[in-house]
């Protein structure tokens, strides 16, 4: 059960140390695990909380000398590589931001498709990936296309799009020529700046292989490129020559550490958000999210390390020298989601360097740089017990109480919509038809609110203003609607045709119900009807009727034999996905507790950007970010929207940051979150911004495709937008 566990300075596991945790419970071995149902009993004689203690002052890890230069340019998708997105450059200020005017814009041409990476820019020249799936080197100062080189990726999964999630430049070395590194397909990619051609003495004609798929950006020290997969593991790569250096398992196998953490190991805890290296200390940070699949943990049994992690690895060797879990056997996809930061506080009259931890939870954990060890005590909660047969929750899942959580994973009917009598009423009868509450585990056909997939932090992560260590993170509050249903459960495999009691459903009950039985506005799903209600129930609701539901008189027995065979899952084609290897349970997609007219189920502020002081790990500010502007005009005050770009912050006092559904890109005062600056794009931008100075003139240019789950009224694009105060004659 414990967090932190470290190969170097925190812990070393001899056989009596393991056996010792392992009495304790501090280890969660699951070989062989019984299938049938939790004992609630047993689980409710546990002591309700325990406490991880906080770090003390001797094991404070004081702070290193940091080089600024690197705040000067904008050479990494992250800014550089403590994930910081933080520029020093103070051209720009809360005096004179409202002066800023369009520099220029670009657009691609070559399609619309959502992009989700923060271009880099180097010796005045940008480089970012297109919608056609393209990297392109553009002037910084004037926005015109410089080169471009089309990827020959022909298959449409997510690593196919190059530089998905960010790129990262090398200056080379007296020997090997500098370099843009990026993974597009199963590839990490090596390109020439000058020209966009392959780096030929990178791997095979520039590329070397990377066997879990690309996505986030890597990061450079001395001469080991570091990156993750989409689908698992993380890599080391020789920058000079493509070697692969060293691979590290995040879900460990055989003999490895954290095997005995799996009863059978799957897929996920991946690093598909980011990373950062510490340059003083050769020590690589990644966040690794949750373990597949999503809401069903009965294949995988156990704490499940190293998802939900940050994991602390030495660059040069790949060895682990830490890690901290958030949500153990994750069955909600509470992924540890964001790029951890590198971040400098003053702790007990000293400075001390520490790295982020945050996720879809809502968690925000600060943690000492070489330990692990959280510098605010971090408090368990004893969690339910599983409600399916075979499935093992976790004993005790973290409940912070500092840092203050970003937002709270548990639902709470108080936060019922009030926007209208007729929004608050619909949600009411879908919360009352719902399961809630801390870390509440599934029901078999019955739906579990929480804030979860759009809730908490998202991948674009934070922003650090380097001289205070305050922290600078936009945040959702989005109720996830998560039904887990018997594999059966599933809509007919269409090759099959449909059963007599298909054709009855459809004919009488889908108007309301929905074609696929998951229920249309008030009327409940029925999808997962055979765990909730016995048939002699359903039988009196056909004859009788109930609340808007009326009396069938038409069906005759047969029909209503058919029907409740349809229902029931008896005697009907096979599913999607059936077969001796189908799991047990499934669930139905990502839905979102809504009112009637689509808007949040709950009350606003729906989106925000989030000010903490990590010494003291309290909130300084939130404020809503977006507007949703039919609201406004109809008299409501700035509700914040979906957002999922993430900010930057300078030097001159300002917070930048767009990805909201009206999209704009804003800038607020980084003392205070007063929006000082707003201007419309062509398309949202669902990146952070990246900040950069090109002949004495500050620019901050903004990824504007819209698109993907923020979308925009404008639908997806294709243009870069770059803004500056007006140039001197």
């Amino acid at each position: 059960m414990h967090l932190v566990f470290s190969a170097s300075r925190v812990l070393r596991f001899s056989g009596k140390v393991c056996c010792a945790l392992l009495a304790l419970g501090l280890i969660h071995r699951v070989r062989g695990a019984e299938a049938g149902l939790e004992d609630p009993a047993a689980r409710a004689a546990l002591p309700e909380f325990k406490v991880i203690p906080a770090a003390t002052k001797e094991e404070l890890t004081p702070a290193a000398a940091i080089n600024p230069e690197p705040f000067t340019r904008w050479t990494r998708s992250q800014g550089e590589n403590g994930a910081r997105r933080y520029s020093s450059l103070r051209q720009i200020t809360r005096e004179n931001v409202r002066d800023l005017e369009v520099a220029w814009i670009y657009r691609s041409g070559d399609g619309a498709a959502n992009i989700q990476c923060t271009p880099i820019i180097v010796d005045g020249v940008l480089y970012g990936p297109t919608p056609g799936k393209a990297i392109v080197a553009i002037d910084a100062a004037t926005g015109v296309e410089k080169w471009r080189r089309q990827m020959d990726t022909r298959q449409n999964r997510p690593q196919d799009l190059p530089a998905r999630r960010g790129l990262v430049y090398w200056p080379g070395d007296r020997e090997h020529a500098p370099r843009i590194l990026f993974g597009a397909g199963d590839w990490i990619h090596a390109a020439d700046p000058k020209t966009g051609a392959p780096i030929a003495g990178f791997g095979q004609g520039g590329r070397a292989p990377l066997p879990t798929g690309a996505t986030a950006a890597g990061a450079v020290y001395r001469h080991v490129f570091v990156t993750t997969g989409v689908t698992g593991d993380i890599y080391a790569f020789d920058v000079r020559t493509g070697v692969q250096l060293w691979r590290f398992h995040s879900i460990a196998r055989g003999d490895e550490f954290g095997a005995d953490t799996w009863d059978d190991p799957q897929m996920g805890a991946n690093g598909w958000s980011g990373m950062s290296i510490d340059d003083q200390r050769g020590i690589a940070f990644i966040a690794l999210g949750a373990p597949r699949p999503d809401m069903v943990g009965i294949g995988r049994l156990g704490d499940n390390l190293f998802s939900n992690c940050v994991l602390a690895l030495d660059v040069l060797t790949g060895k682990r020298l830490w890690h901290f879990q958030d949500v153990r056997h994750d069955i909600w996809d509470l992924d540890v989601c964001a790029p951890p930061n590198l971040v400098t506080i003053e702790r007990d009259g000293r400075r001390v360097d520490v790295v982020t931890c945050m996720a879809k939870s809502g968690h925000l954990f600060v943690l000492d740089r070489l330990t692990g060890k959280p510098i605010f005590p971090v408090r368990l909660r004893r969690a339910p017990v599983s409600k399916l047969p075979g499935e093992r929750t976790s004993p005790y899942q973290p409940d912070p109480e500092l840092p203050e959580p970003i937002s709270r994973s548990e639902f709470n009917p108080a936060d019922i919509t009030d926007r209208t009598p007729e929004a608050r009423e619909f949600v009411q009868k879908v919360v009352a038809r719902s399961n809630y509450g801390f870390f509440e585990p599934f029901t078999e056909g019955k739906p579990t609110l929480f804030t979860g997939s759009r809730g908490g932090a998202e991948w674009s992560g934070a922003a650090v203003d380097v001289p205070t260590g305050r922290l600078y993170v936009t945040s959702n509050r989005w109720v996830s609607k998560i039904t887990v249903i018997a594999n059966d459960e599933r809509e007919r495999d269409p090759r099959h045709p449909a059963s007599a009691g298909e054709k009855v459903y459809q004919q009488h009950c889908a108007p309301c119900h929905g074609p696929a039985r998951l229920g249309i506005g008030v009327a409940p799903p029925l999808i997962g009807l055979k765990a909730r209600l016995p048939e002699s129930e359903v039988l009196a609701l056909i004859a009788k009727g109930r609340g808007a539901m009326l009396p069938n008189l038409l069906l005759t027995d047969g029909e209503k034999k058919d029907l409740l065979d349809y229902l029931y899952r008896r005697n009907q084609p096979p599913s999607r996905g059936a077969g001796p290897d189908a799991p047990k349970y499934v669930f139905d997609g990502f839905h979102f507790l809504v009112d009637h007219e689509g808007y949040p189920g709950v009350k606003p502020p729906w989106g925000l950007l989030n000010c903490y002081d990590l010494s003291t790990g309290k909130a300084l500010w939130r404020v809503p970010l977006g507007e949703l502007e039919e609201l406004t005009r109809q008299g409501m005050p700035v509700t914040g929207s979906q957002t999922l770009g993430g900010a930057s912050v300078t030097a001159g006092g300002l917070v930048f940051v767009a990805g909201t559904e009206d999209e704009r890109l804003r800038a607020f005062d980084a003392d205070t979150g007063r929006e000082l600056w707003a201007a419309k794009l062509p398309f949202a931008g669902t990146a952070a911004p990246a900040i950069y100075e090109v002949g004495g003139r500050q620019f901050v240019v903004i990824t504007a495709t819209g698109g993907g789950r923020v979308g925009g009224k404008s639908g997806p694009g294709d243009a870069y937008v770059a803004f500056a105060l007006k140039a001197k004659n």
